[in-house]
């Protein structure tokens, strides 16, 4: 066995087959790994972008299993579980080798602190590529649910079909206030997420939404909140904390989910307050490194 036991594929029923028991081993910090994998299984493979999807599994100690694993959906960044110094090298020098024979270029990685920086020093050293942090991430898990009080005037509900341009809209905006370009096409986002109701908007008496939340499928017993959105102009008068709260009550209330999670960016201290207040504890951090040139 050696650092180099890497298996690729682009069939994510073979990636779940080969990795799915070690990525269940810890479904908080393999949460992107398994919601993305779970969307490309049921949405099809075109859902994050033209290019196909590409899977790499590290073998374990005994050649069987996994001890770590990443997934690809092109243009975004490499997402990787967390790896040792060496196998970042050995991973970054096979990419490498595949990026020059022509099988499309890496913009980034996204992995627990310490895993990030080492493969994107890496990535530098074998490919000459400039690198930098573009974002630092706390991935939370719900504790005990703490409702903010007093809670602003108004309701959550679910978002539904009717809603669907204002959903498309919200996504666009959510992307450009995070710094993100959308991950899927916003109409189909909207689409989707209206046919299965897991978006909550919170809408003032007369009916007016003004902030959302949604949350993810449950897989391996862990939902992750995601997409809580405030306009700029409505910011600051608790809605998105009444309506995090709503959607987190729900996701809790799932048969067969223990964990709930959600992702804030270091950067805004109001957010990472705010999940804070309503119950969500730090689990560990991340970070995404961009690559260029």
């Amino acid at each position: 066995m050696t650092h180099d036991d890497w298996h690729f594929t682009r069939d994510p029923d073979e990636f779940l087959h080969r990795a799915g028991d070690f990525l269940r081993s810890r479904p908080a910090q393999h949460t992107v790994h398994l919601t993305v994998t779970e969307t490309l299984r049921t949405r099809g493979s075109g859902v994050y972008g033209a290019s196909d999807p590409e899977f790499g599994v590290l073998a374990g100690a005994d050649g069987r299993g996994a001890r770590a694993a990443f997934l690809r959906t092109p243009p975004h960044p490499l997402v990787l579980t967390a790896l040792t110094g060496q196998e970042a090298d050995v991973l970054a020098a096979r990419l490498a080798g595949r990026e020059q024979a022509g099988s499309g270029g890496l913009t980034g990685v996204n992995a627990d602190d310490a895993t990030a920086a080492a493969f994107a020093a890496a990535w530098q050293r074998h490919t000459g590529a400039r690198t930098a942090v573009q974002r630092r991430l706390r991935l939370y898990r719900l504790g005990e649910l703490t409702a903010p009080r007093p809670a602003p005037p108004g309701r959550a509900r679910s978002a539904g079909a009717a809603d669907r341009e204002l959903l498309a809209r919200w996504y666009v905006e959510f992307g450009i206030a995070v710094g993100e370009a959308a991950v899927c096409d916003p109409a189909d986002w909207a689409a989707d997420r209206a046919e299965r109701g897991d978006v909550l908007f919170w809408e003032t008496p007369d009916g007016t939404p003004v902030a959302m939340a949604g949350s993810s499928p449950p897989v391996a017993g862990q939902v992750r909140v995601n997409a809580v959105y405030t306009p700029a102009h409505l910011r600051g008068r608790g809605y998105a904390g009444a309506v995090t709260a709503e959607v987190s009550r729900a996701a809790a209330r799932t048969d067969g989910v223990r964990e709930v999670l959600l992702f804030t960016d270091l950067a805004n201290p109001t957010s990472n307050g705010l999940y804070q207040r309503i119950g969500y504890r730090p689990v560990s951090d991340f970070a995404v490194h961009a690559f260029t040139g």
